[in-house]
C-alpha cells in the first residue's frame, strides 16, 4: 500500500472536472488538425463521432455584455454532445440571417445574456420551421411575442421562478439539482395544455413542481442552462437524452458499461494486478487499464527522500502481470508518461500518479486543488515528444503500443489535446475546455472547465473520446470532495438509465484489491448494463 495521498490521486476525474464553469480553446492550425473547422470566421464546424448518423446540427449562442463568453462556453458543450448525433455548426446567434437554418436538420438555442439582441429573421424561422429546435432558457420571451406563436404552440413566456430547486424528475428518476444554483428557471405560461407536453419536473424545496423542459410540437424549450453546477447525477442528463428526440429520434434502448483500472505504473503490485484481472475475467467483463511507463520519486517523498526513476522495463514481473491483464480481457492504454511534472509537486509530491503531468495545480488554504495553466514548456512539440517516449517504453517491453491515450488527471491544454489527436486520434477520458475554440480568441485559461459524456463523442479537440462519467471508488475524502463507495456509483449508473443509449463508466485503483470490485459489477449488472471494452464504443 502506498502513502496516503494515493488516495487523492482522481482530483480531476471524479471531482472538478464534473463542475462546468467555463469553455474550450484552439487556434486555426490546431483545429485543422483535430478535423474541426476553425477559420477567422466566428462560424465553426466539427464532425461526428463514429457511428454518429447523419443529423446537421445548428447551434447558436449568445455572445454580447460582460458574460458574452458564457455562451461560447455552453455551446463548446453543446458542440461536443452534438457530435454524438452528427455534424455540427456553431456560431453566434447574433449573425443569424435568413435560411441559415435550411441547411441543418435541427437547431439549439442556447439563450445565455438577458435580452440579447435576436435578429428578427432568427426569430421569424424558428416560429416557421418545422424541424426540431431546442431553446435553452432565455429570450424565449422575444420567441413567444410574435404574432400567432401562442396560438400555435399553446404558451408564452412567464417569469422567472427562484425557488429552491434540489430535484427535477424524468422517466421516472430523480436527477439532482446543485443546491448552489439560484439562477431559477422560466415558468411559463400555458394557454392550451393540450399541446404543451412536460418532459421534466423541477421540484420546488416546498413539494410543488414546475415543468423544467416542455415540449410543443417541434418545439422544446430547457427552462435553465444544463451546464452549470454539473454532477454525476445532475438533471445534465435529461438534456443529454432530449438530443436523441431531435437529432435521432429512432435510437433503440441499449446500456452498456465500462470499467478502466486507473494510475497502473512500474510501481504497481503484479499480485493486485494478476487479482483484478482474474476477477474481472471470471465475470466476462472486457476491462481497460490505464498504464503509465515510467515512475519518478525525484524527492524521495515516498522513498525516504532518495529519489526513484525507472521504467516498466526494470520490473519484469509487472510487465507480466500486465501481460496476464491483456490475456484475461484488458486493452492497456496510455495514461501519460510519468504522470507528474518535473521535480516540483503539481500539486503535491512530484511523485508518478499523484501529480499532474500536462498541466500546473497547487492546492489552497480551503483543500481545494485550483488549476493554474500549461506548464512552461507546454507545446505540441513538447506533449508529442512524451507520448511518443511512452509508447516506446511499451514497445521495448513487449506490450505493444497503446492505441488511446488518457490524459493524468484529465487536464492538458490545446496544444497538448491537439499531440494526443494526431498520435492517437481517441482518448478515454473527461476533456478539459478554455474560452477560445469557438472564437478563435486567446485562450482563457482561469475559466477552464470540464464535461463528461454520457456517450461516445468526437469533441471539439476532434478526437473520438470514449466516456467515463459516473466516477470511482474513493473510501476517504479528499481536497474537499466526500468519499464515493460502490453504492454511489452503482445509483449514478441507475440515474443514467434516462439516457436510452447511454453508459454507466467507471475508473477503479488497483490498490483498493477486488473487494469493493465485487459489489461494483454485479451492482451495475443487476441495475440492467452490459460491460463492454473501450474499443466497441469506439463503433458508436
Amino acid at each position: 500500500m502506498r502513502n496516503a495521498i494515493v488516495s487523492r490521486r482522481n482530483v480531476l476525474a471524479a471531482g472538478a472536472a464534473a463542475a462546468a464553469v467555463a469553455a474550450v480553446g484552439f487556434s486555426t492550425m490546431e483545429a485543422d488538425a483535430a478535423t474541426a473547422t476553425a477559420t477567422t470566421s466566428s462560424v465553426k464546424t466539427g464532425k461526428a463521432a463514429p457511428g454518429g448518423g447523419t443529423a446537421k446540427t445548428l447551434v447558436l449562442y449568445d455572445n454580447t455584455g460582460d458574460y458574452g463568453w458564457l455562451g461560447e462556453v455552453y455551446a463548446t458543450q453543446v458542440a461536443n454532445l452534438s457530435s454524438h448525433f452528427g455534424s455540427w455548426t456553431a456560431a453566434p446567434v447574433t449573425g443569424y440571417k435568413a435560411g441559415d437554418l435550411a441547411n441543418h436538420s435541427a437547431l439549439i438555442y442556447l439563450g445565455s445574456t438577458y435580452d440579447e439582441p435576436l435578429p428578427a429573421a432568427f426569430l421569424t424561422d424558428v416560429a416557421a420551421t418545422t424541424k426540431p429546435v431546442i431553446w435553452v432558457r432565455d429570450n424565449i420571451w422575444q420567441l413567444t411575442k410574435l404574432d400567432g406563436f401562442a396560438a400555435k404552440f399553446g404558451f408564452t413566456s412567464g417569469l422567472y421562478d427562484f425557488a429552491d430547486v434540489a430535484e427535477v424528475s424524468y422517466k421516472g428518476r430523480s436527477l439532482t439539482r446543485g443546491a448552489d444554483n439560484k439562477s431559477g428557471l422560466m415558468n411559463l405560461s400555458v394557454a392550451d395544455a393540450a399541446k404543451v407536453t412536460t418532459l421534466a419536473a423541477a421540484k420546488r424545496a416546498d413539494g410543488s413542481s414546475l415543468p423544467w423542459a416542455v415540449r410543443s410540437g417541434n418545439l422544446t424549450y430547457v427552462s435553465e442552462i444544463p451546464f452549470s453546477y454539473v454532477t454525476h447525477d445532475d438533471r445534465y442528463l435529461i438534456f443529454a437524452d432530449l438530443l436523441f428526440d431531435a437529432l435521432a429520434p429512432s435510437t433503440k434502448e441499449r446500456h452498456r458499461a465500462l470499467i478502466r483500472i486507473e494510475d497502473i505504473g512500474p510501481d504497481s503490485d503484479p499480485d493486485e494486478l494478476k487479482a483484478i484481472a482474474d476477477y474481472l475475467s471470471s465475470q466476462k467483463v472486457p476491462f481497460s487499464v490505464a498504464v503509465y511507463p515510467r515512475y519518478r520519486d525525484p524527492k524521495g517523498a515516498l522513498n525516504g527522500g532518495k529519489a526513484e526513476d525507472y521504467t516498466l522495463a526494470k520490473k519484469p514481473l509487472v510487465v507480466a502481470a500486465l501481460k496476464y491483464m491483456q490475456a484475461k480481457g484488458g486493452t492497456l492504454l496510455m495514461h501519460g508518461y510519468t504522470h507528474q511534472y518535473g521535480s516540483v509537486a503539481n500539486p503535491y509530491d512530484g511523485v508518478s500518479a499523484n501529480d499532474f503531468e500536462f498541466f500546473m495545480a497547487h492546492v489552497d488554504a480551503n483543500d481545494r486543488v485550483i488549476y493554474d495553466g500549461p506548464v512552461k514548456e507546454d507545446s505540441v512539440a513538447w506533449a508529442t515528444a512524451r507520448m511518443v517516449a511512452s509508447g516506446a517504453v511499451f514497445a521495448a517491453t513487449g506490450l505493444g503500443t497503446p492505441k488511446i491515450f488518457e490524459f493524468p488527471h484529465y487536464a492538458a491544454s490545446p496544444a497538448d489535446y491537439q499531440a494526443a489527436n494526431t498520435l492517437f486520434g481517441k482518448r478515454y477520458d473527461r476533456g478539459l475546455y478554455f474560452p477560445g475554440v469557438l472564437t478563435g480568441a486567446k485562450y482563457d485559461y482561469p475559466r477552464q472547465f470540464g464535461q463528461f459524456f454520457p456517450y461516445t463523442v468526437r469533441d471539439v479537440y476532434g478526437s473520438v473520446v470514449v466516456p467515463e462519467n459516473i466516477g470511482n471508488v474513493e473510501p476517504d475524502a479528499y481536497n474537499g470532495h466526500p468519499p464515493r463507495l460502490p453504492a454511489d456509483l452503482v445509483a449514478s449508473a441507475e440515474r443514467n438509465l434516462v439516457i436510452r443509449d447511454g453508459v454507466a463508466s467507471l475508473f477503479y485503483h488497483g490498490y483498493l484489491g477486488t473487494d469493493y470490485l465485487k459489489q461494483l459489477v454485479p451492482g451495475i449488472i443487476k441495475a440492467g448494463y452490459t460491460f463492454v471494452s473501450a474499443e466497441t464504443m469506439l463503433n458508436g
